[in-house]
């Protein structure tokens, strides 16, 4: 493997403290290319078929003893025996949600998100890219050397190709023997096990604290968003493209990145109609065709806006996937997920009590998702796909707050704030 072919940002981050908070390890899994990524960046776009998968998933930056990368290493973290220890996941990954377990061992589940959750037992750890779980694992196996191990969960409805390899580490107990050949292997779930998935992402609740403000029960905006990737002719520049290419949207949007000013600057500045339009549709347009466009959907400061995410179901040759939506600069409220077309009687259904609280949600493929939150942060805050390789393509949108009573007001620039040439 070569050194520079490493993802810069790696993937998932195991932070493993003991629960009296005295720290043990950093752990991270991510995704190894062995050509350099900016190239696979560059190639994707040329191809328009998006981004190659990598050449193996990683902890710590080491494959592990399951992939083809021999003698590349295995990460290790040594434990003492019937101790409770605080897991820190974090999945940062590119392209790929994550499957991960420690063979022998089960986690209680207290936050995601930086939320903290109602506690929930499980065996097996889901997360997609952008989401965090805390999660507590207590070292009551019989001591000795135990796997722990990430897998891809893939849910396409049509077959594209992904990496299917294992990170591995060891959980080792203090005075067990050296030898990995005596470690215990978990049982992962296979790529496409949709039903544990769904249960862990379903599952979770909210723990709910007297400080925390509730769920908002007036809402001010209702928006339908639809989302998916489609096919579209070759561009000019794309000279490896063969018949097709991907294009990726949100309600026929297909969002174009404005290349002479950002987005916050042109708020500050009063100039957005030179920049972005405010004309994002608040549900799926009826007519067919994908718009490219920079706009965005505009907000009052302190309206409460409820959002269906909805993975389209329609037919189409590529299928539907689980898209890790993920929100900038706000906390969101997940009401109510499902699978297939949104049906609007399901609000009888929604968890106003103690749903979860959170940044990235996964909605299942050809499924959807509700989340509703307060836009009470002026600025200009995306909303998109956190699959990387769909974020050129299109798969995002931008809510615009605008400012509020002081102090609630978008600060100036700083003065060495960098300008687009």
């Amino acid at each position: 493997m070569v050194a520079n072919g490493q993802v810069s940002i790696l993937h998932l981050c195991l932070l493993m403290t003991k629960y009296d908070i005295i720290l043990l390890c950093n752990s991270w899994a991510g995704e190894w290319w062995n050509k350099n990524v900016n190239d696979v960046e560059i190639d994707a776009h040329l191809t328009g078929l998006g981004q190659d998968i990598s050449d193996a998933l990683t902890l710590n930056g080491l494959p592990g003893d399951q992939t083809p990368c021999t003698g590349a290493g295995i990460y290790g973290v040594e434990v003492e025996y019937n101790k409770t220890y605080l897991l820190r996941i974090i999945n940062a990954a590119v392209n790929v949600e994550l499957f991960f377990k420690v063979a022998g061992h089960n986690f209680t589940v207290v936050a995601i998100d930086a939320s903290y959750t109602d506690p929930y037992a499980t065996d097996t750890i889901v997360i997609t890219p952008g989401q965090t779980v805390d999660a507590l694992m207590t070292t009551s196996a019989p001591p000795g050397r135990y796997y722990m191990a990430a897998n891809v969960f893939d849910s396409k409805t049509v077959p594209f190709r992904f990496n299917t390899g294992t990170a591995t580490g060891i959980v080792k107990y203090e005075d067990a023997p050296d030898d990995d050949a005596t470690a215990t292997m978990p049982t992962m779930p296979s790529h496409e096990d949709v039903v544990t998935a769904g249960n862990f992402y379903w599952s979770l609740t909210g723990l709910v604290r007297p400080s925390d403000p509730p769920v908002p029960k007036t809402v001010d905006h209702d928006m339908v968003v639809e989302f998916g990737v489609d096919q579209a002719p070759c561009a000019v520049e794309q000279t490896k493209c063969q018949g097709f290419a991907l294009v990726a949207f949100m309600n026929r949007n297909s969002f174009q990145f404005p290349r002479n000013a950002s987005l916050l600057k042109a708020l500050y500045d009063g100039v957005q109609g030179r920049v972005y339009s405010e004309d994002f549709p608040s549900s799926p347009p009826p007519l067919p065709g994908i718009r490219r466009a920079t706009s965005v959907k505009r907000l009052n400061y302190g309206d409460v806006v409820e959002v269906v995410l909805q993975s389209r179901v329609y037919s189409s040759v590529l299928g539907a996937e689980n898209h890790p939506i993920h929100l900038h600069g706000f906390n969101f409220f997940v009401l109510a997920q499902g699978l297939g077309r949104f049906d609007p009687r399901a609000n009888s259904t929604y968890n106003l009590v103690n749903p979860q609280v959170r940044n990235t949600v996964a909605v299942p493929a050809g499924g959807w998702a509700v989340i509703r939150f307060t836009a009470n942060n002026p600025g200009m805050w995306f909303m998109h796909c956190h699959l990387d390789a769909h974020l050129p393509l299109g798969l995002a949108m931008v809510f615009e707050v605008l400012d509020g009573p002081a102090p609630n007001l978008l600060p100036p620039p700083p003065v060495d704030y960098p300008k687009c040439y």
